[in-house]
């Protein structure tokens, strides 16, 4: 637990903060919230009762509230008619004709969202309540007064308000009669535009209809696709299929049957029609086959439960005592340090200016956290900018003020501690919280500034972004992930995809590659070095995910932790493609490195991945030790929501990681902001040594392991697909292979758009002409988002080769 002393002056609170201190936690109230929105409710259905009312009783009651004062017509009882009493006239009275008019109902509406509000119904955003009723109020003022300013010259009532009258008039002697209705039409457009994302479809519609020319019907392109139809032209598939569509034969019976391949489903009759048709007998039967899904169609709840760590059953994770334990157990606090500290920090603001009622310590492993609450009036900022004074005065490696405390009314100065302690990751896994929790992937990063173990369940990230400069511990952070991971999960339910650019931080992995490790049916060894090996492995994996949202939508389940459920429970029938997926983690060191080599290769698929992966089990942790915003880009942050920054050299590249500054004033040696949305959690990372490591990997592959690493899919690369046997078939050429071969060689291009717009064919034969045209040797091979390159260089060499393929 965390050592909390606190300062005699803590004690004597001042008179006035202790009051607002009262009067907050009053207003914070859940039960004073609700009291005091029903109570604007209240007040609003009634002012509601009396701008009603003065439709009916306005006449009768405006010379009394006129001429006689307030005073007397309160005494007066039954002196006037509107319903809610003097007060509700006097009310009525000043909204309906000295204010806005009938538009000063927008008031009452929002007045009553925020009494619901405070009543926390959800669903209601008071600030775009309050900037749509503010809009209309004014527009309605003004609209009123502007349509109905002949008429009423002598009711009781200005439909517009004095507002809208005297505005109204302003605007049509400046910009007359035309530019007020302009002025006024074009104004009600741009609040229902802010206000419904129906406004520009409706106006698309309005202002389409009847004045475009419809198109012409065109031949439909055998290899368009089906949004290439008109709106004039009927879609096949949406063509409604009745019985009376089927010829029937000359003779008596008829017997009509639908059937479609074996691997389509099983199949069963469901109906047996035995109406009499007009022409034909009673014994005239229809007789339809439809499929029955996977997942009715398969039970094999009498084999018992499916337990994927049967073929693995004598495995055990790693022991804690491969873990190496350091005495951290009887470290004392240096009450001389902290009290010290203490004083030096009062001092150091009282040499500013500013004075303190309280200050209270909390120490953690590595820093000490004091809590200052300031005299009444001291301005926040001013104790901000005194960071590198404080740092000065306490002799401080760096410090770090969080100004305020999220959710306490205190100002938080963090200070390395002289002597700091080590936080091992014996003492993280041995932790009775890691034990006992049930998280799908627990990791265990280390200990917060409270001395409270930190862990977060990768699933709910889903993904990971890790930086920080050289030595400051980020490697020391992925180990302290894998283990937490390896320590919790079995072989069956975890594969690991390593990335190791540097080929030194992972190697000591490989030996639990038949245990833990997922890799390319092409690959020798799991851990990934090669940037083309990382390019074709992401698309891979991309492979996968497809492979297995396909999987997840046969079997009617929305995750792979329900769908595993029910594989399980053999509810999904293996003979139909169903299988048990493990997680896959991937782990990618020196992304930064990565990105320069191969760009966009890398982060397209890890954009896709980051997207879409989560509901099918894979998870990236990518880590970098150079976080700029040409390495970390707005694709990779956006999917990124989860980011642990270690120290880092500037402010900048604190930003770009966690989007605030704070990771450049830590102190490094495993110090890290741990972010999530707008939460930020410092901790101390738990140390994981290499020996240590190399020990539970020694355990691991120690024992009994699959035969091979986990397959991914295999990954053909698109340059190499004339190297596959019969890939290509020059003997059956595209009727326009010769004249996409002279437009190539004219253009000099080899792009498969220019092919698909000239001769305007379809994506699928444009690219089966660019590949005739690679296996012929007019072309290069793919370059990813480049054009290929065109290796012929005029019309005669072209004529000479098309002649040699003909012969």
């Amino acid at each position: 637990m965390a050592k909390k002393t606190t300062n005699s002056n803590a004690k004597r609170q001042p008179k006035g903060e202790s009051k607002w201190a009262l009067f907050k936690a009053f207003f914070t109230n859940e039960r004073t919230r609700y009291i005091t929105g029903l109570v604007i409710g209240a007040l609003t259905l009634y002012v509601t009762l009396a701008l009603i009312s003065f439709f009916f009783t306005g006449a009768a009651d405006q010379s009394k509230i006129e001429n006689v004062p307030l005073g007397d017509l309160v005494n007066q009882r039954g002196a006037v008619e509107n319903w809610t009493g003097v007060r509700g006239a006097y009310l009525a009275d000043l909204l309906m004709n000295r204010w806005f008019g009938v538009s000063s109902f927008f008031i009452l509406f929002f007045f009553a969202s925020l009494g619901a509000k405070l009543m926390n119904f959800k669903g209601i955003s008071l600030i775009k309540r309050f900037l749509f009723c503010s809009a209309m109020l004014i527009w309605g003022s003004l609209f009123c007064a502007f349509v109905f300013v002949t008429g009423y010259e002598d009711t009781f009532v200005f439909l517009g308000g004095q507002h809208g009258f005297y505005v109204s008039e302003w605007l049509v002697n400046n910009i007359g009669m035309p530019g007020m209705i302009l002025l006024l039409a074009g104004t009600f457009i741009i609040i229902a535009v802010l206000t419904s994302k129906r406004t520009i479809p409706f106006l698309h519609r309005m202002f389409s209809f009847g004045w475009l020319p419809k198109r012409k019907k065109k031949e439909a392109d055998p290899y368009a696709t089906a949004d290439m139809f008109t709106e004039e032209e009927e879609r096949p598939y949406e063509k409604e299929w009745t019985f009376d569509d089927v010829t029937k034969p000359e003779d008596d019976e008829i017997e009509f049957e639908v059937t479609v391949p074996e691997d389509e489903g099983d199949y069963q009759p469901v109906m047996d029609n035995t109406e009499d048709a007009d022409d034909s007998s009673a014994e005239n039967q229809f007789t339809v086959e439809v499929p029955v899904g996977d997942d009715e169609a398969y039970d094999g709840s009498d084999l018992g439960e499916y337990d994927p760590k049967l073929d693995l059953s004598s495995f055990r994770n790693p022991s804690v005592e491969l873990l190496k334990k350091y005495d951290n157990t009887d470290h004392q606090v240096d009450m001389e340090e902290q009290t010290a500290n203490q004083r030096k920090i009062k001092q150091t603001l009282e040499n500013f200016g500013i004075s303190i009622s309280s200050i209270k310590a909390t120490v953690g492993p590595t820093i000490t956290l004091y809590e200052v609450i300031p005299e009444a009036g001291v301005r926040i900022s001013k104790i901000r900018n005194l960071e590198d004074d404080i740092a000065l005065s306490l002799s401080a490696l760096g410090i770090r003020i969080i100004a305020p405390m999220p959710g306490k009314g205190t100002i938080g100065i963090e200070v390395p501690n002289k002597d700091p302690q080590i936080v091992s990751m014996q003492s993280i896994i041995a932790s009775r919280r890691f034990q006992e929790c049930k998280y799908e992937l627990p990791v265990a990063l280390g200990k917060t500034i409270t001395n409270e173990i930190f862990m977060f369940d990768l699933c709910k990230m889903p993904h990971l972004l890790v930086a920080g400069a050289t030595g400051q511990g980020k490697s020391v952070g992925l180990n302290a992930l894998i283990t937490s991971l390896l320590y919790k999960k079995h072989p069956s339910e975890l594969k690991f995809v390593l990335v190791d650019p540097k080929m030194v931080e992972f190697s000591i992995y490989s030996e639990i590659e038949k245990h833990y490790l997922a890799k390319l049916p092409d690959m020798d060894k799991a851990i990934i070095t090669d940037f083309t090996k990382v390019i074709n492995t992401l698309n891979s994996l991309c492979k996968e995910m497809d492979d297995r949202y396909d999987l997840l939508m046969k079997a009617h389940t929305r995750n792979v932790k329900e769908y595993n459920d029910k594989f399980k429970s053999r509810r999904l029938n293996p003979e139909k493609g169903h299988r048990f997926m493990p997680y896959i983690v991937v782990i990618i060191d020196e992304f930064g490195d990565l990105i320069m080599t191969a760009g966009k290769e890398i982060e397209l698929p890890i954009a896709r991945i980051a997207q879409k992966a989560r509901a099918v089990g894979i998870h990236m942790v990518i880590a970098t030790q150079r976080p700029t915003t040409n390495i970390i880009t707005g694709t990779i942050k956006a999917n990124f929501p989860a980011r642990v920054a270690f120290r880092v050299s500037s402010m900048i590249d604190s930003r770009t990681i966690l989007d605030s500054p704070g990771a450049n004033q830590l102190i490094g040696r495993g110090d890290l902001l741990f972010s999530q949305g707008s939460e930020m959690i410092r901790v101390q990372c738990a140390f994981v040594d290499t020996p240590e490591v190399e020990q539970i990997a020694s355990y691991i592959g120690g024992q009994p392991g699959y035969p091979n690493a986990f397959l991914l899919p295999e990954y053909v690369v698109e340059g190499d697909a004339d190297k596959m046997p019969g890939a290509v078939d020059l003997s059956d050429r595209d009727p326009l292979f010769d004249e996409a071969a002279r437009l190539i060689v004219i253009q000099q291009q080899g792009s498969t758009s220019l092919i698909q717009r000239k001769f305007a064919i379809g994506y699928n034969r444009a690219g089966r002409l660019m590949d005739q045209l690679e296996a012929a040797g007019i072309v290069g091979p793919f370059e990813g988002s480049k054009a290929r390159q065109v290796l012929i260089m005029d019309e005669y060499s072209l004529e000479q080769l098309l002649n040699g393929l003909k012969n």
